[in-house]
């Protein structure tokens, strides 16, 4: 029998999970954070080593699950208590004081209060909550039924997985009720995803609600934590009826229970209030962090709602005034190519200047080949463009075909140095691999200096341009090469301000492996994958010689982004950039995980399927902690493979190969 827990270590679990519920709630909810995300980690890592320790501890609304677990085989089918029933559109003011004149007239009131609220352009959810714990989140689906994605959901931070007591009292709620709002993708996670799409060659996608909808309807919950999604909440229920006699204190409700709700609604003393809350917005929404199509006009009352009721469809006590689309049609004049920091070709459509939602548009990404013979587009054609806030507009389709079209071929030759493109054996992708490109250079110049990366402040598009035209750097090393003369001459750069990037690129060096290994700009290799290696590896001499079997022995790194890897420092080019960044004086290193014991020194794991008493991720830091090393295929190097249920081929391979295989108990007794 396992040794109970000292109550000292329970009571320091709970203090961690506290602690790490309120900075959720600073950071995802109130945008208002109180720590660093390297403090917050390291509370999170504090938590996870003890939940690890006292495994019998965790329970399901522990900060630490809110990791992706692994794909299952598809998704129950779950009624909705109360249908979750659509709202009916009007396009026009018109049809809103129609509404307002039924509303009216079967109501029996001379005048309604009605609630304005952002209508956000996501995935409706419900979720339900048992006692102040989160225990199921449904789809919308047809209205009466829909999907449990309840992992799915508690992979997004701005979801509580549990409510404060307090808070709860504060709202005047059980701790039983169903609260229903948006799942949402925030523009700057839209563009950033589609992004990563565009270099890897998949697919992209039309607008941030289909990426929202598919990160939350996918089998694999890690899948929907790397969307990097938003909840919004709008609506509330106890025992299947709105728990108070009108909807505005609903909103406050939710507010004071500590959800994510926006502040932006309004009460609106009759209709021509609520026609002066969407013309005001109309010309606002572009600046939201996420996309709205539109505002849900709602009665107040709850008395007034009951007496009107509903149709077969939607409420009679709602409706949703969509904003015109922000579409224009126009001529594309070329397709040309635009070589991105990967070496990435991506067509762009220069179009005819054309006037798209107040913004003079000129361009449009195409994103690859496969787009391109969708859209059966060719130059001379005339496209329907659209605009949805500052994304950069896209194509939707072919509307004429022109006189004199010509279709658009993917040159041989990059058209930045002349070399011969590649195309991705797995991806549509076509790329330059030339290490030298001017193109690759200065997108390379710019990922590197970025935030997360080397966080080199000042170094913009222009001065790298100039940097790279002159030739003053020719990689990023020749950064810290750079002289104060040689920074001044440039356009728009004083003496103070060269001095001050100077500074900048100087105190980088002083940044993490992790950090320099993301900003190196390897394909498939964002900030996670670069924890983990500068985790895995002592320096960036380790690393950089590390062949494909080396690194699929840190976690998560398959053998796709290995193969990445290995080609990457396969170049000679960059193989001489990490000796010149040494000689510069960049030599980060990484330290250590510090080990609890060596009971596991030299022997490699593999984990495979769905564990039950702890997640895979935390059974991994198990065994480094006690000295082992994780992989993530198997190899006759593996010594063990330690399978849950739903086990996949990694135990076909293993049984193959002969490499030791454990259950979940074999794993805990080893242990």
């Amino acid at each position: 029998m396992a040794k109970a827990a000292p109550a000292a270590v329970k009571k320091q679990i709970a203090d961690l999970r506290e602690k790490l519920r309120h900075h959720e709630y600073k950071y995802y909810v109130q945008d208002d954070p109180e720590i660093s995300d390297a403090e917050y980690d390291r509370l999170m890592a504090r938590l996870t080593a003890l939940e690890t320790a006292n495994p019998e501890l965790v329970t399901s609304d522990s900060p630490t699950l809110r990791v992706g677990g692994t794909a299952r085989a598809g998704f129950e089918t779950v009624q909705h208590a109360r249908p979750m029933l659509s709202l009916d559109n009007s396009y026009s003011y018109d049809d809103l004081r129609e509404f307002d004149r039924r509303a009216r007239e079967v109501s029996g009131h001379e005048k309604i209060q009605y609630v304005a609220e952002h209508k956000f352009d996501g995935l409706s959810i419900s979720l339900q909550y048992e006692d102040g714990v989160l225990a199921r989140g449904i789809t919308r689906g047809d209205g009466r039924t829909g999907e449990d994605v309840t992992l799915n959901v508690k992979t997004i931070r701005s979801v509580p997985l549990r409510l404060d007591p307090a808070a709860l009292k504060k709202a005047h709620l059980p701790g039983t009720f169903e609260v229903r709002g948006e799942i949402v993708m925030p523009r700057k996670s839209f563009e950033e995803l589609n992004r990563q799409q565009e270099q890897s060659g998949g697919k992209i996608f039309a607008n941030p609600r289909n990426a929202a909808a598919g990160g939350v309807r996918v089998l694999d919950p890690s899948i929907t934590a790397s969307r990097r999604l938003e909840f919004f909440a709008y609506y509330l229920t106890v025992d299947d009826k709105a728990p108070f006699p009108k909807h505005s204190q609903s909103l406050d409700a939710l507010k004071l229970a500590r959800f994510r709700s926006s502040s932006d609604w309004k009460l609106c003393d009759g209709i021509d209030a609520v026609i002066a809350y969407c013309e005001a917005w109309d010309p606002r929404r572009e600046k939201l962090p996420y996309e709205i199509d539109g505002v849900v006009v709602k009665v107040n009352s709850i008395a007034i709602q009951n007496e009107l009721g509903f149709t077969a469809k939607a409420p009679r006590w709602a409706i949703a005034y969509k904003y015109p689309a922000r579409q224009e049609t126009t001529v594309v004049n070329d397709i040309r190519i635009n070589v991105g920091r990967t070496g990435a070709l991506t067509p762009v459509a220069f179009l005819e200047p054309v006037q798209v939602g107040g913004v003079t548009v000129s361009r449009s990404t195409l994103h690859n080949m496969d787009e391109i013979n969708r859209l059966c587009v060719q130059i001379g054609d005339t496209v329907l463009i659209e605009r949805a806030g500052e994304v950069i507009p896209h194509v939707l389709k072919v509307v004429k075909e022109g006189k004199d079209r010509r279709p658009f071929e993917m040159p041989k030759k990059c058209p930045e140095c002349g070399s011969t493109i590649h195309k991705d054996e797995d991806g549509v992708a076509f790329r330059c691999v030339n290490p030298s490109c001017p193109a690759k250079r200065k997108e390379w110049l710019l990922h590197f200096a970025a935030r997360h990366a080397m966080d080199i402040d000042g170094l913009g598009d222009k001065i790298v341009d100039q940097l790279v035209d002159k030739g003053l750097v020719k990689d990023v090393a020749d950064l810290y090469s750079l002289k104060l003369d040689d920074v001044q001459n440039l356009e728009r750069m004083a003496e103070k301000s060269a001095q001050n990037l100077l500074d900048g690129i100087s105190a980088s060096k002083k940044q993490p492996l992790a950090r320099l290994i993301y900003a190196l700009g390897i394909r498939f290799v964002g900030e996670r994958t670069a924890q983990l290696l500068a985790e895995h590896f002592s320096s960036l001499d380790e690393f950089a010689a590390a062949g494909e079997e080396q690194l699929t022995e840190v976690g998560e790194v398959g053998p796709k982004v290995a193969a990445a890897i290995a080609e990457f420092f396969s170049e000679a080019a960059n193989r001489q950039l990490i000796k010149k960044l040494d000689k510069v004086g960049i030599r980060p290193t990484a330290a250590k995980r510090t080990a609890k014991s060596d009971k596991f020194a030299g022997k490699t794991f593999v984990f495979t399927g769905t564990l039950a008493n702890r997640s895979r991720e935390a059974a991994a830091e198990l065994v480094q902690q006690h000295g082992g090393k994780i992989s993530g295929s198997v190899s006759k190097k593996t010594d063990y493979v330690v399978v849950g249920t739903d086990a996949g081929s990694k135990l076909e391979k293993a049984r193959e190969l002969g490499v030791t295989v454990l259950n979940e108990d074999d794993f805990e007794k080893l242990i």
